[in-house]
């Protein structure tokens, strides 16, 4: 399996605005429309990624446990529906309901919004604060599969965590490793 990292979007850059198809509502989703009010955490992730199947319960724990906190996540899938079928949106509908993903799963047709954010890999995970500004960027934690480090989220829980005390997050920001997007040809 490919390892391919983050590209580190620099921080303090302003969250690109999308407009996205949200496959288990079927509703169009607008950033500033689902933006949350302390943060917002924006995923780039995919239903096939051994990097993601291995994450998927504890973004899930930290969606449950953040969102009451004032932050808003979004999952983002960007790959190639034409040579990966497994990640059409009709598909990406039945991995987020049997998931329980508590958060909307958008479907980037175009790609567009990958390329804004510069995302490499899934998860590419990002960190914005109130005004949409990059406060983190990287892996969730240091495990991977096969790895056997146990899954914690602590990068990104640190993150939200220096968020909600309003101080500046000073620990080293580590690049996630996961599967390349599979851009189109």
């Amino acid at each position: 399996m490919a390892q391919t990292p983050s590209n580190m979007l620099p921080l303090g850059t302003k969250a690109p605005d999308f407009s996205l198809l949200d496959t288990v509502s079927d509703s169009i989703l607008n950033l500033n429309d689902i933006k949350g009010k302390k943060g917002t955490v924006i995923m780039f992730i995919c239903n096939h990624c051994p990097f993601v199947i291995h994450i998927n319960p504890e973004l899930v724990a930290i969606a449950n446990s953040y969102t009451s906190k004032g932050f808003s996540f979004i999952a983002i899938s960007s790959n190639d529906v034409e040579n990966y079928p497994q990640d059409a949106p009709d598909k990406m509908k039945i991995h987020a309901i049997s998931e329980s993903y508590p958060f909307p799963y958008l479907y980037d047709a175009t790609q567009d919004v990958a390329q804004a954010y510069d995302a490499a890999c899934t998860p590419d995970l990002y960190l914005f604060d109130s005004n949409l500004e990059l406060i983190y960027r990287g892996q969730l934690d240091d495990s991977r599969p096969g790895n056997n480090i146990p899954i914690t989220g602590k990068d990104l829980k640190h993150a939200l965590n220096c968020l909600l005390a309003n101080k500046e997050n000073t620990a080293t920001q580590k690049p996630s490793i996961g599967c390349n997007i599979k851009w189109k040809p």
